[in-house]
């Protein structure tokens, strides 16, 4: 009589022969999770007979994951000694970093089907396995003898689980066991997770380590002066006042790369053109811990000063200056709650603020959303006013009703030193109001208020309100100011409440949108988000579906609703087309069709 597991080893061979027959198989037989990656890897044309794998033989012996897993390994090494059993490691992607056998039966076979350090064990290459599930599926799972796809694995079982950066949460790679068929197979899953969680500890051991170390080196280095220091690690990043005030994210990003070219180099100096198309002289020498490279400690000094090159576009003459001073002082101009580096957005701060100080009458032009009032309201209160601002809306709804008076709301509005008048839509002022308005305006100057003009467009303000303002400036749509956004992101997540962070996998399609509304849509989104929050940070998923999306052309409501299912399934299927498709009930080659249709971008799987 067979016993209960040779004969569930027979019907899951039965299965799999009538699946590869395209035929129907019976209910319940197989698990779910095994028929998911038949089907897969029957899609991706993966052979049964033949393992089939990439070889990459030149890796980083040295990586945290290798190091982690290292300890780990060597004490299972010796607990298998003599037995018919071997646990592998592979990183995020499939790749094998180590094995450990302990019979040279099973090594031997291992070595037949390439499952050794240096091969691709992914389930695009090899189908239905431990390891290729649990890094496909982002799950522990149990892959036992006939459920492999391909034949030559189907004297063996396995059970993997992917390992975790328990700090970032970032799947970096695998914990394998294989053994050869048999009765122990039920004790395989608790075994692996044991040894995954063994592996995660020390991971955060020298994550804790690392922080220790670029923290103490960070502090001696601040300790002395004020120049601008920037300590980079896997999972930190430390910037004292003077490099956050000129460096964002793609900065940071930069130079990491161009400081792991330097390594143990600390006398080398090295300039590198930020992103923002400044220069800046680099020094670094790598931080070390005990747990190994902790990462790098750079010492800037920046090599050119725009703030100090005259504009050549400023002209003298008579009547309203137009400036948007892109090249006037673009240095780093904090105003009060604001942040940002672009150049067009320092120059717009500056003239704000000199005419806030000096109380010169200013229109200000730009997009709805932008920050307009924001920065009135900033500069404002940098020169030291209790008042806030008067905002009359010469747009308002109902201002085209015979009882409202918009000469009138202007005199009433309170006037004086210290007092600001903000005419807002100045080139929506009714015609017969006109003279009307540019009097009371210029009465309110006249009695030391500062006033201030604004408008979407520079264009369409009647000569006589225009010649009421002698500055003209323009404050950049978000869309020409993208490098300013990782540090408008965790500014406006400040003002929505503590303790709410942004992952940086959620930044990238946030750079990708093309923000019609500005910096007001930015602060919606970031509060829907933040709302609909699973864990402590904002994660790609918590964005709405028309952030993943580049389309160009308008979308119909249909569109827009299957536009937004597409992405939500992808999102919950963590980027497996494949399994996208099969829960919407469609294709994979209509899941990419229509992602190019709609431009759907999805954050890199890790």
């Amino acid at each position: 009589m067979l016993s209960d597991s040779t004969a569930r080893d027979r019907n899951i061979a039965r299965a799999r022969l009538k699946f590869l027959e395209n035929a129907e198989l019976p209910a319940a037989v197989v698990p779910e999770g095994i028929l998911n990656s038949w089907q897969r890897s029957k899609y991706l044309g993966i052979g049964t007979d033949e393992v089939v794998v990439p070889y990459q033989p030149d890796y980083d012996r040295e990586s945290r994951l290798v190091r982690a897993a290292t300890p780990v390994l060597d004490r299972l090494e010796q607990a298998l000694t003599g037995s018919d059993a071997g646990v592998i490691v592979t990183d995020r992607n499939g790749w094998v970093r180590d094995r450990r056998v302990g019979e040279k039966r099973l090594s031997a076979h291992l070595d037949r089907v390439h499952l050794a350090p240096g091969f691709n064990y992914a389930e695009q290459f090899v189908g239905t396995n431990g390891i290729g599930v649990a890094l496909e599926e982002r799950r522990p799972n149990v892959v036992l003898g006939t459920e492999h796809f391909n034949e030559r694995l189907q004297s063996v079982s396995c059970a993997a689980a992917p390992i975790r950066n328990s700090v970032t949460g970032r799947v970096e790679g695998a914990m394998n066991l294989t053994c050869w068929n048999g009765p122990a197979r039920p004790l395989m899953a608790a075994l692996v997770q044991e040894a995954v969680e063994d592996i995660e500890r020390v991971m955060y051991e020298f994550s804790s380590a690392h922080q220790r170390a670029l923290l103490e080196a960070f502090q001696q280095v601040t300790h002395y002066g004020d120049r601008p220091v920037l300590c980079l690690g896997q999972d930190l990043v430390l910037a004292n006042t003077a490099a956050s005030a000129r460096l964002t994210g793609d900065d940071h990003r930069l130079l990491h790369e161009a400081a792991a070219e330097f390594g143990h180099a600390p006398r080398t100096r090295r300039e590198v053109r930020l992103t923002g198309g400044q220069h800046a002289m680099m020094r670094c020498r790598q931080v070390d811990s005990p747990a190994g490279a902790a990462g790098y400690l750079l010492e800037l000094a920046f090599t050119d000063h725009p703030a100090d090159r005259p504009d050549p576009r400023t002209r003298p003459g008579t009547g309203p200056r137009t400036r948007t001073e892109a090249g006037a002082a673009v240095g780093p101009w904090p105003l009060p709650g604001l942040v940002g580096t672009d150049p067009a957005w320092n120059a717009v701060s500056r003239t704000v603020s000199r005419c806030a100080r000096a109380r010169t009458p200013l229109l200000l032009h730009g997009e709805p959303g932008t920050g307009k009032a924001t920065l009135v309201r900033a500069a404002h209160a940098l020169t030291g006013a209790a008042s806030a601002p008067v905002v009359v809306d010469a747009a308002a709804p109902g201002s085209a009703d015979p009882g409202h008076d918009l000469p009138a709301a202007l005199r009433a509005a309170p006037a004086g030193p210290g007092r600001v008048l903000v005419l807002r839509n100045v080139d929506a002022v009714p015609p017969e109001d006109e003279a009307a308005v540019a009097g009371a305006l210029e009465a309110a100057t006249a009695r030391g208020t500062w006033l201030v003009g604004t408008l979407q467009g520079a264009l369409g303000v009647p000569e006589a309100l225009r010649n009421r303002f002698l500055e003209v400036a323009e404050v950049p749509a978000l869309r020409h100011r993208l490098a300013d956004l990782p540090a408008l992101v965790d500014c406006l997540l400040r003002r929505i409440g503590p303790g709410v962070e942004c992952a940086p996998e959620a930044v990238a399609p946030l750079r990708r949108h093309d923000w019609p509304g500005n910096v007001r849509e930015l602060s919606l989104v970031l509060s829907r988000a933040a709302a609909a929050r699973r864990t402590y940070r904002i994660e790609p998923g918590d964005l709405p579906p028309s952030l993943h999306s580049a389309g160009s052309r308008s979308l119909s409501v249909w569109e827009a609703s299957e536009r937004d299912t597409l992405v939500q399934a992808l999102l919950e299927a963590d980027g497996n087309k494949l399994l996208a498709a099969q829960r919407l009930g469609i294709s994979r080659t209509t899941i990419y069709r229509k992602m190019r249709a709609y431009g759907i971008t999805l954050p890199a799987r890790g």
